[in-house]
């Protein structure tokens, strides 16, 4: 449905199409081209779209530990999201169908909160360190409201993994995936942003490198998880997700102070 009623927005595709169409009007046949224009042939030029994410992927330390940090999340969301009915439907807890069901508001409420309350301010803190640093925008001034998401994460999953393992009431289990809801949009949300400041024009082939490195690893790691909670139990096998959220929890903080430089050393051409 797209591909036939959205218009085109990307700059170079509709200048390019102006200025077909300017040739073809000029009487002389005189062909206008403008600096940038790709003039390969379309299989070229689908081959290299094609390779770019993953070039983006494996050759930028930033986009490659992000991704890994948004597939974490993933997985863990995942495996929570799949788990839910085998620890609230069975003893202590006893709950129906739809009391389960239920529970999936927690994570939701927490995503709302994050979108109604963090990502309006990453503009904003944004444009604030841009105006300090002399009106110099940097794709990290994206990041810091990511570290919110950085130090809620472990800690919403540790206090699930043990509320769970020793039964505690549901609430303040329930309540950990609310701010689990909160620390993973605070993290993707800043994250695609800095992909598309720090890509620009191919700031598309940044989001889909991410995008398909999250979806794998989110993908395949739920399908492990009941194995994992089965030999270590729910107290141990959530600390393992905790663990790996708190492994990575400093990448935003490294990246706003390092970024720039890291984006210098391993510049590559698209």
């Amino acid at each position: 449905m797209g591909f036939f009623f959205l218009r085109e927005t990307y700059a170079p595709v509709i200048l390019a199409k102006k200025l077909e169409k300017v040739s073809s009007e000029e009487e002389n046949g005189k062909k206008y081209t403008f600096a940038g224009q790709d003039d390969r042939p379309l299989r070229q030029k689908l081959w290299s779209s094609l390779k770019r994410p993953l070039r983006i992927l494996f050759t930028q330390p930033i986009v490659l530990t992000m991704a890994a940090y948004q597939a974490i999340i993933f997985a863990t969301m995942y495996s929570l999201f799949t788990n839910l009915q085998e620890i609230f439907s069975s003893k202590p807890y006893n709950f129906s169908t739809t009391q389960v069901g239920l529970l999936y508001l927690a994570p939701g409420i927490g995503f709302l909160i994050a979108v109604w309350f963090i990502v309006p301010q990453i503009d904003k803190v944004f444009n604030k360190k841009t105006k300090e640093n002399g009106g110099e925008e940097k794709p990290e001034y994206r990041l810091p409201l990511a570290n919110i998401g950085a130090v809620l994460l472990p800690i919403s999953m540790f206090s699930f993994a043990w509320t769970v393992e020793y039964h505690v009431h549901w609430f303040p289990t329930i309540l950990s995936t609310t701010f689990y809801g909160i620390g993973q949009v605070a993290i993707f949300n800043t994250v695609q942003n800095y992909y598309i400041d720090a890509f620009a024009q191919y700031a598309a082939s940044a989001i889909a490198a991410g995008a398909v490195f999250r979806s794998v690893i989110g993908g395949v790691i739920p399908l492990l998880a009941r194995p994992l909670f089965d030999k270590l139990g729910y107290g141990w096998g959530w600390s393992v997700f905790g663990f790996l959220t708190l492994m990575l929890s400093p990448s935003p903080l490294l990246f706003q102070r390092y970024g720039e430089t890291l984006r210098k050393k391993f510049a590559i051409e698209l």
